[in-house]
């Protein structure tokens, strides 16, 4: 069989697809559309042919999705394949609409509604993008119970074209349990981009008001880059001895590993990947009380759960999590990878999509 994958950023495709792919490549012909912004060489290493397709991700633009709908006509003429593979909004919708045009299975990935269905006229113009695009899909993929009963109650597709996964899954043997650290201070990570979604002016306030409890006894480490609305903050939390700011880094394994505590109060989710790594490592987390996130702990056993958008709740769980022994922050990061194994381990959710695509 040949399928052809499509996505609109290569990075997120190889960091937590790769495994999929290669189970995929070992029956099957596979090819990669995709814009050529990182990774493309991996791919290729790996033996798959990549078509470099330009994607406007986050613009929404008549004439210009109208010609990446036409690439798509395109695209699937030249390359006959039996089955496709589509993730991300764009992709599901215009190559979604191009594969039932041309009578071509096809399976979608939904990997979070992001703020598409917060924003009332665009949640009606995306619904009716969708109910459209996914009318012939064989199956749609969801990261978690909450995005699929939002498709669900928009009667985007019906109950039986669903299939929820945990999420991407976690590879343990890349994410090893590491030994809990000796830190003097409790040191909170924060790993991602640093923008309003993620529950960052939240963090902020509550980590200002936990240092000015506890003084040094607190550290925010910070991992990832800054809307440029957020570079004073940043600068003065810094200078303030509140946090050290370490910039984005493609490796982020070593900044798990020194961490007593992942903190993450994101708005909205798919299924965290942040989240997963870190209790692999063996490291507990705060975490918003929301779907893609919840799922990933067991409140008062691996991490602590947090009123979404409540600076106040955010720092009470801070506070909590500061104040315990560390001992007890290293064995709710045990449980948290024991959670990893039983439930997120990568050969899992692999199987699970595989034989929802080609079952």
């Amino acid at each position: 069989m040949k399928i052809l994958i499509i996505t609109n950023h290569s990075y997120m495709l190889y960091r937590f697809r790769r495994e999929l792919i290669q189970a995929l490549m070992q029956e099957n012909e596979v090819v990669l559309s995709m814009p050529f912004v990182g990774h493309e060489a991996d791919f290729q290493a790996m033996g798959l042919r990549c078509i470099h397709t330009e994607v406007d991700r986050r613009g929404i633009n008549p004439k210009t999705d109208l010609k990446l709908f036409q690439t798509y006509r395109r695209l699937l003429k030249q390359e006959q394949p039996d089955m496709v593979i589509t993730y991300s909004i764009k992709p599901n919708i215009y190559a979604g609409l191009a594969c039932s045009m041309a009578g071509i299975p096809f399976c979608a990935n939904v990997q979070g509604l992001g703020t598409a269905f917060q924003r009332k006229g665009l949640a009606q113009f995306v619904t009716v993008l969708y109910k459209t695009a996914l009318r012939k899909v064989k199956t749609v993929f969801f990261e978690n119970e909450g995005n699929a009963r939002e498709f669900l109650d928009r009667r985007i597709i019906p109950a039986e074209k669903i299939t929820v996964l945990a999420g991407a899954g976690i590879n343990l043997q890349e994410y090893p349990q590491r030994p809990y650290p000796e830190n003097e201070a409790v040191h909170f990570l924060y790993l991602g981009r640093i923008m309003r979604e993620k529950g960052v002016d939240e963090l902020f306030a509550a980590m200002r008001r936990l240092h000015a409890e506890l003084g040094d006894r607190v550290v925010l480490d910070l991992v990832g880059f800054f809307d440029d609305d957020y570079e004073e903050e940043v600068n003065r939390l810094v200078s303030d001895g509140i946090a050290v700011f370490h910039g984005f880094q493609s490796e982020p394994r070593p900044y798990y590993a020194a961490a007593d505590c992942i903190v993450l109060p994101s708005w909205h989710e798919g299924m965290s990947n942040v989240l997963l790594e870190a209790a692999a490592t063996g490291r507990p987390v705060i975490t918003s009380d929301i779907h893609g996130c919840r799922e990933a702990v067991c409140d008062g056993e691996t991490g602590l759960l947090c009123r979404v958008r409540d600076a106040g709740d955010l720092y009470e769980k801070m506070y909590q999590m500061a104040l315990i022994s560390r001992e007890k922050r290293d064995a709710m990061g045990n449980t948290a990878r024991e959670k990893m194994e039983r439930e997120f381990e990568k050969s899992l959710i692999v199987e699970k999509t595989i034989h929802a695509i080609l079952g």
